[in-house]
């Protein structure tokens, strides 16, 4: 099995971390790929660079065993993030559509519905990130932060995006793509032979988050904490309600919309990212009104689906 890392020329967010990445020691040739695409290998480690958008090529995955051989683990795409604040930012996130119907368009690649299977290192790459961003100094100028679920390519395996933001002034950065590279050096085992993030399926719990704004600022406030394992991240816009009619002032019948496709996709997924785990949702309380937090509650009780405190997610191993 190998690793999948992706970059694109056309983003010198992805393109600029992945030539630190390639400047470090290791790397050789990889195996020729039709469609004009280059690659690199080192390790279990594959490198892929194309031309197109990082959203727009779908399948990369299985793509890459039909054209070598090589079954794939997982996926790690590099990109650029952008944020209205214009913050200078080092992001991470799973992807996927969830909330979207089968009538929509995704506005950046995936299909309606769809939610990835999680990488696992999300979490703990957060954590590496914010210590190498730290030790490069990055921090303060920048912010390391988690994001909630969005966006595509669509793939099979375990994926996550790794990216830098937010303007172009910050993309081409050098220590910024010098930081991401040093995550991926460290994170994937390189330097030392110890890879970070990697899930032995013992019984641990995994945060499904629920809820809150797009950062993720309630369920980061876990996830910062050594050992703790996240798989998606619902933000509101994730959970589309409708609001049930009203009858002599009370709600009356079903909440509407998407909300219980994209909970179910993404606990599924999240599962499926963490074999022999505990997925336990963790609801971002203050985020939703009365009659959602009613319905999604209920939602979760019938579906088995454990609701956790903050502390239920503490653990002992790191």
């Amino acid at each position: 099995m190998v690793l999948l890392v992706v970059a694109t020329a056309s983003d010198p967010a992805s393109i600029g971390p992945a030539a630190a990445f390639l400047a470090m020691p290791g790397w050789s040739p990889g195996p020729p790929i039709p469609e004009g695409m280059e690659s690199f290998t080192n390790g279990n480690v594959r490198l892929l660079k194309h031309e197109r958008s990082i959203v727009a090529e779908d399948d990369l995955d299985r793509r890459w065993q039909e054209a070598t051989g090589e079954a794939v683990s997982e996926v790690i795409f590099l990109s650029k993030h952008t944020a209205v604040s214009n913050r200078p930012a080092l992001t991470v996130h799973p992807i996927g559509v969830p909330h979207l119907r089968e009538d929509e368009t995704p506005p950046q690649g995936g299909r309606p519905g769809w939610a990835a299977v999680p990488d696992p290192r999300i979490g703990p790459w957060f954590r590496l990130m914010q210590k190498v961003a730290a030790d490069q100094g990055l921090v303060p100028e920048f912010e390391i932060t988690l994001e909630a679920t969005h966006h595509g390519p669509l793939t099979s395996t375990p994926t996550m995006f790794v990216e830098v933001g937010s303007t172009q002034e910050y993309w081409g950065r050098q220590d910024a793509a010098q930081a991401i590279a040093l995550v991926l050096w460290k994170g994937l085992g390189l330097e030392e032979g110890n890879a970070v993030g990697t899930w032995l399926g013992s019984g641990e719990k995994v945060l499904l988050g629920i809820g809150g704004g797009h950062y993720a600022p309630r369920h980061m406030d876990i996830v910062i904490k050594d050992g703790v394992w996240v798989g998606h991240l619902l933000s509101g816009y994730s959970l589309p309600m409708d609001a049930p009619p009203q009858v002599n002032g009370k709600s009356s019948g079903e909440v509407g919309g998407m909300w219980m496709h994209s909970i179910k996709v993404s606990y599924e997924a999240t599962k499926a990212g963490f074999p022999g785990g505990e997925v336990i949702a963790h609801l971002d309380q203050k985020s939703f009104k009365g009659w959602q937090k009613n319905a999604i509650t209920s939602y979760l009780q019938e579906q088995n689906i454990r609701i956790g405190k903050p502390n239920d997610f503490l653990c002992t191993n790191t």
